[in-house]
């Protein structure tokens, strides 16, 4: 498991009906601060100003087809050439890192294809190189 050391972030958080949201850098837009929400905002932060992830390789909660089903994956990042090269599946805190996590972000790899798979419940993390329809544990998120 890869243990992340969050940034210093200061989410702009406001109250509307009794319900809390977050405002979203990434899709300039406010958004249900859910406990996967919250995760999702923090690890964000991380691509980005640890890890120096550019954000405008990074998408968020875009709609793939499996076959006849419609998903949504949580981020997609990237790479130099705009080809998908992680998808990360982002889970609450409570949420354990089990097979049916991994089984989730390989299922919305068949019609991705990427060479990183990432699945995180904020405490932890693990990350996984594809390789000839291979799974590698790798240690830390790669540089993009």
């Amino acid at each position: 498991m890869i243990k992340i050391e969050y940034p210093p972030y200061q989410p702009k958080i406001k109250e509307e009906s009794g319900k809390e949201f977050i405002f979203d850098e990434f899709r300039k837009r406010w958004v249900m601060l859910t406990p996967e929400e919250w995760v999702r905002q923090n690890l964000l932060q991380y691509l980005t100003q640890v890890k120096k992830y550019p954000a405008s390789l990074i998408a968020i909660e875009k709609e793939i087809k499996l076959g006849e089903l419609r998903k949504r994956f949580d981020i997609v990042v990237y790479d130099g050439e705009t080809k998908p090269w992680m998808i990360i599946e982002c889970k609450e805190m409570n949420v354990p890192l089990d097979k049916t996590v991994l089984d989730q972000v390989l299922r919305y790899n068949i019609s991705m294809n990427v060479p990183y798979l990432v699945i995180t419940n904020g405490s932890h993390c693990m990350a996984f190189l594809v390789k000839d329809n291979e799974l590698t544990v790798v240690d830390d998120l790669p540089q993009l």
